[in-house]
């Protein structure tokens, strides 16, 4: 036995024997472990897949939307992705194999699945539990979204352009009001109350982490945005089509005689003195009135004291007058002029012109505006005293200096009004209040009505182009409509305050498509005027821009619309004078292609939306042309109106994996 126990001979038998049960142990470990990543991984990717189709399907609405169709897409997308029978793990029921839910807009899945082991059975290992997690939502980065809404008349009709639905639900500017709000509520996270939106409302908003920002810009035959500007930026002097009151020439008559002081008891020495003070011992002549009822007659007595010293009677004033005393007193005089004004100045005509008008009185320092001034422009009163005027100002603006070309490509360096980034350093580059009443269309007396923010009128008949002075009460018959007050980008952070902003929007006023698209990009750049606002989020962050432009129809330009460049007929500032409708409509269809062109440059995404039926091929074809590519859309009616919005908020919340 102790040779045996010595003898080395058949030890590896023994040993590869004894080896076989931890070696194949260790084969089958790797096998298992190979055959568990890619399980897990074919499960992850599933997992994934799910939480990404559940969350896009969820879009907007709700989790329970449609009895929890985001939730079916989620599985569906799951069990497309990952196979239980493969690999050879073990079949479970649905409800095991994959989960989703969500909370605050994000969806959060797990998935399972069962692996039986083969030779890790070996060691006693039978199978093996993996369980995977995922979550996904729409997560924006910082984001600016500018609305440039067309507010104009037709806004009020139906989509199909019927008049009947003028106020009403079905009227064009409710569907948008709609569509805004379904909008916000899909990229802000937050219910607006009084909008009825595709699935069920949202909640939790966005959080801290990202900047979300939306502004206005509504416009039709101007934009309301001149209360935006700080108080340097607007002109303290502007002319105006206005009229100034012309005054006549009260008769007068003038009555000189000497007046004497002294009683004989002056020297000579005190009478010089007393001329150069201009007083008499106790009396101090000055230029005095009749003291009586104004304003006819008036007297008004004059005393001049050039002359000598003197006993003659040559000087306008002089010692003499009374009996020699010694040679060294006498009474001192002086000549005085009355003269006797037997009215007060009365009016006789006005003045149609262009004039100059002191406009600064609506700056009330820094950022803040007066609401209104007075001005010499109101009727006559009785006694035909001219009245002041209160200008009102509700925030429409003149735009500052123009060329007028047909060429803007490029963009010429006269043209001011269309270099949005240009920030004020003269009268030129600043921008003016538009003051409707201040606006007098010479040569048309009827009558018109104002409520603060519009004329209605516009008919040209019977103006008149030259100056005129007469006494004619002519009143202003353009027309004149200032829109909603225009918002910058902000945080709206509560939905109450984004609700009454957009209800606020009132149709009204014709098409200027030019000036809204003007003030779109200028209250949006991060170069211009608002630059310290808008380059970079508050911590450095870079943001994502987007302006949606919505329009309902044609461009619609009269002579007699007083508009952001003044009154066509009288100021002609971008065409040549007496421009046709055909020159002015041209014009502002130039200026909008050339101002979309600057925005997409600007690394600014450019949706556009042309809603409602009947415009004409050129103007889909402009606005096709104007958005950026592939961000061109047409809606006929409202619910298309509202899925557009809806489409272009899901495009703009990108959909991304957070886990």
């Amino acid at each position: 036995m102790a040779a045996l126990a010595r003898d080395k001979r058949g030890n590896t038998l023994a040993i590869v024997a004894a080896s076989l049960i931890p070696l194949a142990g260790m084969v089958g470990g790797g096998v298992d472990l190979s055959r568990m990543y890619i399980v897990k991984t074919r499960l992850q990717h599933a997992c994934d897949a799910g939480a990404l189709a559940g969350r896009k399907q969820m879009g907007g609405g709700g989790w329970s939307a449609n009895n929890y169709a985001a939730r079916t897409q989620a599985e569906r997308f799951f069990d497309a992705n990952f196979n239980p029978d493969a690999y050879g793990t073990t079949s479970e029921s649905a409800t095991t194999r994959r989960s989703f839910t969500e909370s605050a807009g994000k969806v959060t899945g797990t998935g399972r699945a069962v692996v039986p082991m083969t030779l890790m059975r070996i060691l006693g290992k039978q199978t093996e539990t993996l369980t995977v997690t995922c979550d996904a939502e729409m997560r924006l980065p910082n984001t600016d979204v500018m609305f440039v809404l067309d507010t104009t008349g037709s806004m009020d009709f139906c989509p199909n352009g019927d008049t009947s639905c003028n106020g009403n639900a079905n009227s064009r500017i409710a569907a948008l009001r709609i569509a805004v709000k379904c909008f916000y509520q899909i990229v802000a996270r937050l219910d607006v109350a009084d909008a009825d939106c595709e699935g069920d409302e949202p909640s939790g908003g966005t959080g801290n982490q990202v900047q979300i920002r939306f502004g206005f810009v509504p416009y039709s035959t101007n934009v309301n945005v001149g209360k935006l500007l700080p108080n340097e930026y607007i002109v303290d002097e502007w002319e105006y089509q206005t009229r100034k009151a012309n005054l006549a020439v009260p008769p007068q008559s003038t009555n000189t005689y000497w007046e004497t002081y002294g009683g004989g008891s002056v020297t000579q020495a005190n009478c010089l003195n007393f001329m150069k003070n201009e007083a008499f011992g106790s009396f101090t002549p000055s230029p005095t009135d009749s003291g009586g009822p104004a304003p006819e007659p008036t007297i008004v007595s004059s005393f001049p004291h050039d002359g000598a010293a003197t006993s003659s009677n040559s000087g306008e004033w002089g010692w003499s007058g009374a009996s020699d005393r010694s040679g060294t007193e006498r009474s001192c005089r002086r000549r005085r002029t009355d003269t006797t004004t037997f009215y007060a100045e009365k009016f006789a005509s006005w003045t149609y012109n262009q004039l100059p008008v002191t406009v600064s009185g609506l700056k009330a320092g820094g950022s803040s505006w007066n609401n209104s001034f007075t001005w010499p422009v109101g009727d006559t009163s009785i006694g035909n005293d001219v009245t002041n005027a209160t200008i009102t100002w509700a925030g429409c603006i003149e735009e500052r200096q123009t060329e007028a070309t047909t060429d803007y490509d490029p963009i010429p360096t006269d043209a001011l009004d269309l270099d949005i980034d240009m920030v004020p350093n003269s009268d030129e580059s600043r921008w003016k209040p538009a003051l409707p009443r201040l606006v007098f269309t010479r040569g048309n007396t009827n009558g018109t009505n104002y409520d603060g923010n519009s004329w209605t009128s516009g008919n040209t008949s019977g103006w008149s182009t030259a100056a005129l002075t007469t006494s004619t009460d002519y009143n202003n018959r353009s027309t004149f409509y200032c829109p909603t007050e225009a918002r910058k980008l902000q945080s709206w952070s509560d939905p109450s305050a984004f609700q009454t902003y957009v209800n606020s929007l009132d149709p009204n006023g014709n098409t200027y498509h030019d000036i809204g698209m003007i003030w779109g990009a200028r209250l949006m750049s991060p170069t211009g005027i608002f630059s310290s606002e808008n380059a970079a989020t508050p911590t450095g962050g870079e943001i994502e821009r987007h302006m949606i432009f919505m329009t309902d129809g044609d461009t619609n330009a009269n002579a007699g619309d007083y508009a952001a460049y003044g009154l066509p007929f009288f100021d002609h500032r971008q065409t040549p004078e007496n421009p046709t409708k055909a020159q002015l409509d041209e014009q502002v269809n130039l200026r909008f292609l050339a101002v979309c062109n600057w925005v997409r440059n600007k690394n600014i995404t450019l949706w556009v939306i042309n809603f409602g039926e009947g415009q004409s091929q050129a103007t889909q074809d402009r606005l096709q042309q104007c958005a950026s590519t592939g961000r061109y859309f047409s809606a006929a009616d409202s619910a298309a109106l509202q899925a557009t919005f809806k489409s272009i908020a899901d495009q703009i919340s990108q959909l991304r994996l957070t886990k």
